[in-house]
């Protein structure tokens, strides 16, 4: 009878929560085993020598715009989620929660109904949807297209509430300017994840809504309100509500490395700053420029920008913004991948074994060059 188990061994392996050396982990098709001290586990079967590379579980993004040259709001369908969830996977993102732009009404549905038909037909990573948008604040509009961004109406509450019915997972950004308490309740006992962002809120008015049900913040820091002596604005509320957690473009552009360091610092538990990477059309492609809604955006530098200079997204992968957190903050390596991995995974309510390495459930896992550098496949 042929062995079908696989022992991984010779290098780190982050469970979710720590990092563990001399430790080895076997597989047997795709269901982990055996998971502890080397010395305990053996090498049953075909044996992997990490060479003191990391293993990890799949990195969890909650914010991606796109990938493979092209955006999920060019053509919301099952191909293009395909596209995309397979050049993030290359990165080492094995979940993703393919994000749509503010849109017109018809290309929301069309987002829902195909990431509806991803999961049924059970598109290798896709976690289920997010709405960034439409219902956001235009002085916080950043990238978003002003003339599409509008009030929630009765027949859009009703859209998401059918949504978040129907997929696993169901993410909404939404400002206050632009949606009331009611419908956040209302979207929250439909089981929605409610993020605030794009949103120019005081502060009393953003913890009012963590209160109705708001669990996140959409990109900490970036078109929101700040955080000011008097006014601590929507950057305070997502620092001092235990309620909210917060997405984090941890780029060293959207958000200066002190910045982050003080976050971090600041966060008031159990709400936690987990990491996205907000990416767009170009991740896992050589692309230099594309567009959105007929608008230009250029890659340069590490840097996607409108014509006007606007940020527009980011050209980011989660290991690099691990490696940022690691050595531009001084996060240690157990935390930083914490915030790429386990931490999303929950607040989203995705099934148990992602975002963590746990035994008897299915082997969801990458290969972290031991620099950070990137990933490489498994074996």
């Amino acid at each position: 009878m042929t062995n079908s188990r696989t022992t991984f061994g010779g290098g780190p392996i982050f469970d979710g929560a720590t990092l563990h050396s001399d430790w080895a982990l076997c597989v047997d098709i795709e269901e982990i085993v055996k998971l502890g001290p080397a010395a305990e586990i053996g090498r049953d079967g075909k044996y992997v020598d990490l060479g003191g590379d990391i293993l990890s579980p799949g990195y969890v993004d909650l914010q991606v715009n796109g990938g493979d040259g092209i955006m999920f709001n060019d053509a919301p369908s099952v191909e293009t989620l395909e596209r995309i969830a397979t050049a993030h996977r290359r990165l080492g993102t094995t979940t993703i929660l393919p994000t749509l732009i503010t849109d017109t009404a018809g290309k929301t549905v069309a987002a829902i109904e195909a990431a509806k038909a991803a999961i049924a037909e059970s598109v290798q990573g896709i976690g289920g949807l997010h709405l960034e948008g439409p219902h956001l604040s235009v002085a916080r509009k950043g990238a978003h297209d002003a003339a599409l961004i509008r009030t929630m109406t009765d027949d859009d509450l009703a859209v998401l509430i059918q949504a978040a019915s129907d997929l696993p997972v169901l993410m909404v950004t939404v400002a206050p300017e632009n949606t009331t308490l009611e419908q956040v309740r209302a979207l929250v006992d439909a089981g929605a994840l409610v993020s605030l962002g794009h949103s120019d809120a005081n502060f009393d008015t953003c913890i009012s809504y963590a209160k109705a049900g708001a669990r996140s913040v959409t990109h900490l820091f970036n078109a929101m309100s700040q955080f000011g002596n008097r006014a601590p604005g929507l950057v305070g509320a997502a620092l001092a509500s235990g309620d909210l957690s917060a997405g984090l473009i941890a780029d060293g552009i959207h958000v200066h490395p002190e910045a982050m360091r003080t976050a971090l610092a600041a966060k008031r538990a159990p709400g936690q700053i987990f990491l996205v990477s907000d990416a767009m059309a170009p991740a896992g492609s050589d692309i230099r420029e594309f567009t959105l809604g007929g608008r230009r955006i250029a890659r340069d530098g590490g840097q996607l920008t409108l014509d006007d200079g606007t940020l527009a997204g980011a050209d980011l992968d989660l290991t690099t913004a691990v490696r940022n957190l690691v050595q531009q903050v001084d996060v240690c390596l157990s935390d930083a991948l914490h915030a790429a991995t386990f931490v999303p995974a929950r607040l989203a309510g995705l099934h148990a074994g992602v975002g963590e390495i746990t035994v008897g459930n299915t082997a969801d896992l990458i290969r972290i060059r031991r620099d950070l550098s990137g990933v490489v496949p498994l074996d």
